[in-house]
């Protein structure tokens, strides 16, 4: 099997081309700008707001391809505060519309891509009960998060209009690298409240995209994709009585918890995080 990764020059698209490499599986890594280093499958230099460019990249290209079984769609602006507003709408809708219609056009049936904790409400101004997970309200409060409720909604017609087709939105929490944990414990309780100091390991992230990719059942799927702990050193009720002493909660928080689940890609997809800061 093949799969092109787009974004796949980025942080968390080399944590995928490597982690699907290591599985067996043949890659194409797919982005605007050229990967620092050689990530061991052939590279083309695409502008997913193209159109044309984005099915030909998908379809077949002389002495890189001819032609991928599945894609993974990661290339967007990262998130809020990168560029104006208006300019992440238009290339992230665009980019994510020219995927999906390519992957039809091309017969993949296969699709995975980036959504994010955003669609929930990250950052928060007002919480749901807790802990979140994929029937907690859609609840965007960013450009960002909009755009990913919207392609949600878009990957379920495309869904609907082709019925052998699978479109899975994996709702990433901050994708963390490991460079990043020595700072997690210096970390400022409100200051990182708005997003409930939620996170998941890049390679954890890379490993929920190859358990979507082999799953095999068509149609749309959500599913959230998260650590099992937070980024503090904290109990997360302790927590809560810091930055949210109101917090309605749903179920018991127990110790380090994350409050949002990955309880549906555990039992759908056999997720399970490996990594955590604290190790």
């Amino acid at each position: 099997m093949r799969a092109a990764v787009t974004g796949g020059a980025g942080r968390l698209g080399r944590k995928v081309v490597a982690d699907l490499l290591g599985a067996g599986w043949n890659v194409v890594s797919l982005d605007k700008a050229k990967p620092a280093a050689d990530q061991g499958c052939p590279f083309v230099s695409v502008d997913f707001s193209d159109f044309g460019q984005t099915v030909g990249a998908l379809t077949g290209v002389d002495n890189r391809h001819g032609g991928v079984d599945a894609v993974v769609h990661l290339a967007a602006i990262p998130g809020p505060g990168h560029l104006p507003n208006p300019t992440l709408f238009a290339n992230n809708i665009q980019s994510t519309y020219n995927v999906f219609a390519a992957a039809r056009l091309a017969s993949i049936r296969n699709v995975v891509f980036a959504s994010s904790e955003a669609v929930h409400g990250a950052p928060f101004s007002s919480l749901p009960p807790l802990p979140i997970d994929e029937d907690s309200p859609l609840q965007s409060t960013t450009t960002y998060g909009m755009v990913k409720f919207l392609e949600e909604q878009m990957a379920q017609q495309f869904a609907r209009w082709e019925p052998t087709m699978k479109l899975i939105a994996l709702r990433l929490a901050w994708v963390a690298h490991q460079e990043y944990y020595e700072a997690f414990a210096s970390f400022d309780v409100p200051r990182h409240a708005a997003s409930l100091w939620n996170y998941i390991d890049a390679r954890d992230a890379a490993q929920a995209v190859r358990l979507a990719l082999e799953y095999g059942k068509t149609g749309f799927e959500a599913f959230v994709i998260s650590s099992d702990d937070t980024v503090m050193p904290q109990d997360s009720r302790e927590l809560l009585r810091i930055a949210y002493p109101d917090a309605r909660l749903r179920q018991e928080i127990v110790g380090r918890q994350a409050l949002f689940i990955s309880k549906k890609a555990k039992r759908v997809l056999g997720f399970r995080p490996r990594f955590s800061w604290r190790q």
